[in-house]
């Protein structure tokens, strides 16, 4: 039995601007034939057993010429539901009209899913609307990169000069002499804006402007590249009031996060809603921990406790996970009193219904120790539910004053070391700015991936940011140079910091 094609425009860039729809075709793939240009995040959306097959489709640097593609979509329908994923709009100068032909020749059900093309996008990033009431209400979207085989332009340059107030033409970089001759020689004023957008709607966006006359010195001079979007017209004046994406603080800034997966997403939207770059390389992971049964046990026994004390996110994640699963919910903690460290704490203890008792105004477990200094916890039951590696102070500390702690391991983090490979390559080739570290062992696991002689030169010129002294510590302890550390220690405060030292606070 035959599938389906699915013809999906995967944006311009910036993965967020995918189509529901689009995303919904990912997640229901069997098959996915991607571009070069459809972003890379896009592919983690898919099924863990989706077949992914990469076939280029970068400037003149094609893994499968078109009509391989064209085969091997014929070929893999016969399975499954293939979702052909391409940058842009498959139908905006992305060859999806030959591959519907292809399919229909095959007798191949398809959809096509427009995405957001970058003729719209990228210039909509820089800060350039395309038409303006003042300026211009017309507009032209114009290939940059004609058919070689043609023998002469099927573009009319006379048309285009005189009768379009905005032309974009995609896939020009290495025509741009030529393009901007023609416009000349056919009655466009040599001091006509022109700007050319690089890499439009990612962290890497570059813009460059100019005129007719001046933007080819312009574009050597900043050394800019395809790919790239140029727009000719006299709305690349607006750019000068209107850019607001690369105005962003941590443009550019290419960010190494360590966190676990499952909790870094905050982190990465922060960083990345400032502009920078963030590479996900997670040197822990959160797991159970070797045996439930003494968490059973103690909330089994919850009546005996007077205090339940909470170091973390996970520890209260874990924690309810298991009262659930024990046919018990948060009635069961009517009569316990609680204390949280940071906010970030609270607020999950808080979702599942409870406000802390304590929430101290420092994030770390000595603070703790001086808020319950108030308390009187002489013969008191606290139940501690925290990570296995925890620092022992806590416990040490509230024995000492005379309270009753039961210290219970609620998870375990254990290190993690996929695609160290890469890891490395992005160190080796200096295109790494900063290294977070939110916690200990997020310091001690990612220096167990370097290579104990290669330390130094791989993080020369690299800024170690830390949430807060206990890591910072630890870092300096491993050998590494800490340049940030933030005074509020949670994701907003280290944020907050990096900020600062970028002069951007």
């Amino acid at each position: 039995m035959k599938g389906k094609v699915y013809l999906v425009g995967a944006g311009p860039g910036d993965p967020g601007l995918i189509t529901v729809k689009g995303l919904e075709c990912i997640r229901n793939a069997d098959v996915i034939i991607y571009d070069y240009l459809a972003a890379p995040t896009l592919l983690q959306h898919a099924p863990q057993d989706a077949e992914m097959i990469y076939v280029g489709k970068k400037g003149g640097d094609h893994t499968l010429s078109q009509e391989g593609i064209n085969a091997l979509l014929v070929e893999k329908a016969q399975k499954g539901r293939v979702v052909r994923l391409k940058g842009g709009d498959p139908f905006i100068f992305g060859r999806g009209g030959e591959e519907a032909e292809a399919l229909i020749e095959a007798g191949i059900p398809f959809e096509v899913v427009p995405g957001v093309t970058s003729a719209i996008a990228a210039p909509a990033y820089a800060g350039i609307p395309l038409t303006h009431r003042q300026f211009t209400s017309t507009v032209a979207f114009v290939t940059g990169h004609e058919d070689p085989a043609k023998t002469e332009s099927s573009i009319d340059w006379g048309a285009l000069a005189r009768g379009m107030g905005t032309i974009v033409f995609l896939m020009g970089v290495k025509n741009l002499p030529n393009i901007t001759q023609q416009l000349k020689r056919h009655g466009l004023p040599a001091d006509t804006p022109v700007a050319l957008v690089r890499w439009g709607t990612t962290t890497a966006q570059v813009t460059v402007s100019g005129t007719l006359d001046t933007i080819e010195g312009e574009v050597r001079k900043a050394g800019l590249k395809a790919p790239a979007i140029i727009v000719v017209g006299n709305v690349v004046r607006l750019r000068e009031r209107m850019k607001w994406f690369e105005n962003r603080p941590l443009l550019g800034k290419r960010i190494i996060v360590t966190r676990a997966r499952e909790q870094a997403s905050h982190l990465v939207d922060r960083l990345s809603d400032l502009g920078a770059d963030c590479l996900q390389y997670p040197t822990i992971k959160v797991a159970p921990p070797d045996s439930w049964n003494p968490l059973d046990h103690a909330i089994k026994n919850l009546p005996e406790y007077h205090w339940l004390v909470f170091t973390s996110v996970n520890g209260v994640q874990f924690f309810f996970q298991r009262l659930f699963e024990n046919d018990y919910d948060a009635r069961a903690l009517s009569h316990v009193k609680t204390a949280c460290i940071g906010p970030a704490t609270a607020d999950k203890l808080f979702g599942y219904g409870i406000k802390t008792d304590i929430l101290p105004e420092s994030y770390r477990a000595e603070s703790i120790v001086e808020a319950f200094e108030n308390q009187d916890v002489v013969g008191k039951k606290i139940l501690l539910p925290r990570a296995r590696e925890a620092r022992p102070i806590l416990p040490v500390e509230l024995t000492r004053m005379g309270a009753e702690v039961d210290e219970i391991t609620a998870y375990c983090t254990e290190p993690v070391s996929d695609h160290t490979d890469a890891l490395l390559e992005h160190l080796k080739s200096g295109a790494v700015d900063l290294i977070t570290f939110t916690s200990s062992s997020t310091v001690k696991n990612f220096k167990a991936l370097l290579p104990m002689d290669e330390q130094g030169d791989l993080l020369k010129g690299v800024i170690i940011a830390s949430i807060g002294p206990i890591t910072t510590e630890t870092a300096k302890e491993m050998g590494f140079p800490v340049h940030i550390t933030a005074d509020a220690y949670t994701i907003p405060g280290l944020c907050e910091a990096i900020l600062k030292f970028y002069g951007s606070a």
